[in-house]
């Protein structure tokens, strides 16, 4: 089953395809679990998948935290910033929820932050510290002490009830991860093709066929995440 060679994959650190639906964005993500990035799985997804290189956080470490949805933020500024709220997001055209986009942070040891480098150490010392075995008071200490925003990782925060209200890649790749065991962030990225737009769905099983990666579907995370509820 793809599923289970899925997550055997994410348990070894390997890049698993994931496509979310045709009746939804019918795209494909590139995904890795985020304590496993290293530069070379950065240069893989920037060159080989070309999209918007992102990290997931689930919803209640990201309550707990005080890590907003920008939308949020953008929604209490807009008295300061009226054309803020003119912007709000609710015309999403594949989707009726709002935007898993959160903040953006840089390492505080990266220069630019925008190498391969420093992406990744900024994706896996956010990993490290939003899961390490401390309490929340001093997770939220180590993350204004060590990271900068706005920055070159871009945030993204899961839904409250993962893959219920919303069923995006931000809630498919980090559940993923849950069920693989190992931390629940994903960092992602979209595959985009030469012609301009999103890789096709065929284009991307060829790719996964050249690569030895494997290709998931989204339908395929759903049922098995409601076995395993």
């Amino acid at each position: 089953m793809c599923l289970n060679a899925a997550i055997d994959d994410i348990r070894n650190g390997r890049p698993v395809l994931v496509y979310d639906f045709d009746d939804r964005e019918k795209e494909t993500d590139m995904t890795v679990a985020s304590q496993f990035i290293t530069p070379e799985i950065i240069r893989t997804m920037r060159k080989d998948a070309g999209g918007l290189i992102c990290t997931t956080t689930p919803f209640s470490i990201a309550n707990e935290l005080g890590l907003p949805f920008m939308s949020d933020v953008f929604r209490d500024d807009s008295g300061r910033y009226p054309l803020l709220k003119a912007m709000a997001p609710t015309d999403i055209p594949y989707d009726n929820t709002r935007s898993s986009f959160g903040v953006t942070i840089n390492h505080r040891r990266t220069y630019t932050g925008i190498t391969d480098h420093d992406r990744s150490l900024t994706i896996t010392e956010y990993a490290r510290t939003i899961f390490s075995e401390v309490p929340v008071n001093e997770k939220i200490r180590d993350l204004g002490k060590n990271f900068r925003a706005p920055g070159h990782v871009h945030l993204l925060n899961t839904s409250e009830n993962i893959l219920t209200t919303r069923k995006g890649h931000t809630e498919l790749t980090t559940a993923l991860m849950m069920m693989a065991g190992v931390h629940p962030s994903a960092t992602i990225c979209e595959m985009m093709g030469d012609d301009g737009n999103a890789m096709s769905k065929e284009e991307v099983i060829r790719y996964a066929e050249k690569n030895n990666c494997v290709f998931v579907e989204g339908k395929d995370i759903i049922e098995s995440w409601k076995g395993r509820c």
